[in-house]
C-alpha cells in the first residue's frame, strides 16, 4: 500500500480584506489545459499542409473559440453533473446550481457544452463544423491528464478497495470502509488510470494521427477521440468508486442499468454513445463522406 503524498489541494491562499481566497489545482488544472489547448490548436492552424492544404479557420480567430469553448466547459460541465448525478437534490435546491467553488462537473456534460459552442461558433464564422471538432479532439487530451492528476491531489474520485501493491490510502479511508480489510483501507488510483489512459495514451495515438495525415479526413480525429475516451471511461469504472447516490446496499456497484452484480454505472452508461458514435465518424472518414 502507497501512503497518499502530503499534497494540499491549494497551491496558496491571499486573506483580502478580512476573507480567504484560494488557488486550487483543480482550478489551475482547467486553466493551464484550456491555454495549452489553445496553443495547439493554433499551431495546427498554422499548418495548412496538415489539412491538405487550407486550414479551417486563421490563426488569429482561435483566441474568440476560446471564449466559447470556455463558456461550453463551465456550463455545460454543471449543468450535466445537475442533470445526470443529483437532480433531486438540485430540483429542491435551485441556488446550489451557480456554486461552481464547491464542486460538481461531470465530463460528459461538459462535452456536450463544448460540442454546442464549437457548433455555434463554427455556424457563426463559416468553419467547417468537422474540421474544427478534429482540431478540438487533438487539443483535448492535454486538459484531460491535468483535470485528472488534479482529481488525485485532491483525494477525490478515488477507486474501488484493492489489495494491489500500488493501492493508495486516501485520507479519510479507514477499515470500516472495506469490508473484510483490516488496517488502513488502500483504493485504486483511477484517477492516475485516467490520466493515463484519456491523457497520455489518447493524447499520442491523436498527435500519431496528426503526423500520418488524419486531418485531411474530416471527423477522423474526432472519431478516435470520441471512440477512445468513451472506451477508457467504461473500462476505469470497473476500478472507480461508484458514485454514492446510486449506492445502496442491494446494488453496491452503483449500476444505474441492468442487475447490481452484471449492470453499467452512469459513468458506463454515458460513454457507450460516445463509443459508438466515435466508430460512426471513423467510419464515415475512412469512406472519404
Amino acid at each position: 500500500m502507497i501512503p497518499f503524498p502530503d499534497i494540499s489541494p491549494e497551491i496558496f491562499t491571499v486573506d483580502l480584506f478580512g476573507r480567504e481566497f484560494a488557488l486550487r489545482w483543480y482550478a489551475m488544472a482547467y486553466l493551464v489545459g484550456l491555454i495549452a489547448g489553445w496553443r495547439i490548436i493554433v499551431a495546427l492552424m498554422r499548418r495548412p499542409a496538415l489539412w491538405g492544404g487550407t486550414a479551417p479557420m486563421a490563426p488569429e480567430r482561435v483566441e474568440e473559440l476560446l471564449t466559447w469553448i470556455v463558456a461550453g466547459v463551465v456550463l455545460g460541465g454543471r449543468l450535466g453533473f445537475v442533470l445526470f448525478y443529483e437532480p433531486a437534490y438540485y430540483l429542491a435546491n435551485p441556488g446550489q446550481i451557480p456554486i461552481l467553488w464547491q464542486g460538481g462537473m461531470s465530463f460528459h456534460g461538459g462535452f456536450l457544452g463544448v460540442v454546442a459552442a464549437a457548433w455555434l461558433f463554427a455556424r457563426r464564422n463559416g468553419i467547417a463544423p468537422l474540421r474544427l471538432a478534429d482540431a478540438l479532439a487533438v487539443a483535448t487530451p492535454v486538459g484531460l491528464f491535468l483535470g485528472r492528476i488534479a482529481n488525485f491531489i485532491n483525494a477525490e474520485l478515488w477507486g474501488r478497495p484493492t489489495d494491489l501493491p500500488w493501492g493508495v490510502i486516501f485520507p479519510g479511508q479507514a477499515a470500516q470502509d472495506c469490508p473484510g480489510v483490516t488496517g488502513p483501507c488502500a483504493r485504486h488510483p483511477s484517477q492516475l488510470y485516467e490520466a493515463g489512459m484519456e491523457g497520455i495514451l489518447l493524447g499520442l495515438a491523436l498527435l500519431w494521427l496528426v503526423r500520418r495525415g488524419g486531418l485531411r479526413r474530416p471527423g477522423l480525429a474526432l472519431g478516435v477521440f470520441l471512440s477512445g475516451y468513451g472506451l477508457a471511461r467504461f473500462i476505469v469504472e470497473f476500478f472507480r468508486q461508484a458514485d454514492a447516490q446510486f449506492v445502496t446496499p442491494d446494488n453496491p456497484w452503483g449500476h444505474v442499468l441492468g442487475g447490481p452484480v452484471w449492470g453499467l454505472t452512469m459513468g458506463q452508461l454515458l460513454s457507450l454513445p460516445m463509443i459508438l458514435a466515435g466508430l460512426g465518424f471513423v467510419l464515415w472518414a475512412r469512406r472519404g463522406r
